[in-house]
């Protein structure tokens, strides 16, 4: 049987151990870090995600500001409270809860928050930092799987590694990290030929497709790593279940070390969230401290 990754219990780690650098940090500057939540409509699952980490926030000691809009508000109305979100010395990170409504551009916010503030690693700027091995802030789901795998891995130099899925918020990314460890990277998707074949090779899979259940045992090297970022809702026996892009039935006999779904991945992404917030205060009061030496 697998060695399952509590991904509930490496969270809660990282949460403590943000919450005590937060409190050196308010100690040393005198500062409290802002992290400002902004939730455009209504939507059920934005609001547990929201209400989630205004909680972890607090549990962590940032200073939390929420900032709700209606489903009808204009992208012009956004723009601007993003901008004053930029310019608030008390905000050192900003997060846009996505998905937006149809009729607002996700890639405008995400482009007009400020790269310093973009505690989601979202802004081109941060990707493109993250793609050149530059220190950046990181998406946070892919940085949890890095912080999951150094629970199993000393070392990740060497491991053969395959990323399932090529999305901007996950895929590519965790591309990226991995090769920043040192991994040899194989990135799959739905074009892949002989995308089992390939899978089978790895020490490590990442599995971020969204189609639930997909991964199956014929694709898992025995003794292989399996990061299950997938979440899906299925009808089971007359009951609505959670569970990954991974069979965890048929793959967890197989597998060295598995993340479970739900329990695995999730929370390490809004503990990741805070570590960014933290990360991002630091970096701006340095910046600041940096120009007045200079003027």
């Amino acid at each position: 049987m697998a060695f399952l990754i509590d991904g509930k219990q490496i969270s809660q780690q990282v949460i403590e151990d943000t919450a005590a650098e937060v409190a050196e940090f308010q100690i040393t500057y005198g500062i409290k870090p802002g992290l400002a939540v902004v939730l455009v409509g209504e939507d059920p699952a934005s609001q547990v995600y929201v209400r989630n980490k205004v909680k972890r926030a607090e549990e962590v000691g940032l200073n939390s500001i929420e900032h709700r809009l209606a489903a009808t508000c204009s992208q012009q109305a956004l723009n601007k409270l993003v901008d004053e979100l930029n310019t608030d010395p008390m905000v050192h990170g900003i997060l846009v809860q996505l998905p937006l409504p149809a009729h607002l551009n996700e890639a405008e916010i995400i482009s007009a928050i400020s790269p310093e503030k973009d505690v989601d690693g979202f802004h081109p700027l941060n990707v493109g930092a993250l793609a050149c091995g530059e220190a950046s802030l990181v998406p946070c789901t892919p940085l949890g799987c890095i912080i999951m795998l150094k629970t199993v891995y000393e070392d990740l130099s060497g491991k053969n590694a395959v990323v399932i899925g090529r999305s901007n918020i996950v895929g590519k990314p965790m591309a990226a990290l991995l090769l920043q460890e040192n991994c040899t990277v194989t990135m799959v998707h739905s074009r892949t030929k002989n995308i089992e074949a390939v899978c089978s090779q790895a020490d490590i899979v990442v599995a971020a497709i969204g189609r639930p259940e997909f991964v199956s045992a014929g694709w898992i090297k025995p003794g292989a790593t399996v990061i299950d970022v997938g979440i899906n809702a299925i009808e089971r026996d007359g009951r609505r279940r959670l569970v990954g892009d991974v069979d965890f039935t048929s793959v967890e006999p197989i597998a060295a070390a598995i993340t479970p779904v739900p329990g695995g991945v999730g929370p390490m992404t809004i503990a990741c969230l805070m570590k960014n917030t933290l990360t991002a205060a630091r970096s701006q009061v340095l910046a600041r401290e940096l120009e007045r030496e200079a003027g």
